[in-house]
């Protein structure tokens, strides 16, 4: 049985995957999942730093896991893009759909259901 290489990451089952995400958006109030070169994402970011509000970030370009979290995220939510920002534990959407919110005045309301 010569050759067999393990791969150097360890692949989370995709049951392990999915809780490991449901536990961090149950634990956080506001979580954005993002990359760390992603224009969009730092938008999203700024708004919340902006707004004083404390967030959860999980970079799933620095994820050993990052690409099975989103396409585990690609099935909660229907789309593949980051952010995916969630609040109380609901996707909200991307970087525009929170600004929207937020423009609409219907962010921070979200954001202080989770206090």
């Amino acid at each position: 049985r010569m050759g067999n290489s393990q791969p150097a990451a360890v692949e989370l089952s995709n049951d392990a995957a999915v809780n490991q995400i449901q536990d961090i958006i149950s634990d956080n109030c506001v979580v954005i999942f993002s990359k760390t070169t992603c224009p969009y994402c730092k938008m999203a970011k700024n708004l919340f730093e902006g707004l004083n509000v404390n967030y959860t970030v999980v970079e799933l370009d620095k994820n050993t896991n990052g690409r099975q979290f989103q396409d585990i995220l690609a099935q909660m939510t229907g789309a593949r893009t980051v952010p995916r920002v969630f609040i109380n534990g609901t996707c909200v959407g991307g970087a525009e759909e929170t600004q929207k919110l937020h423009k609409e005045g219907k962010l921070l309301p979200l954001v202080h259901q989770c206090q």
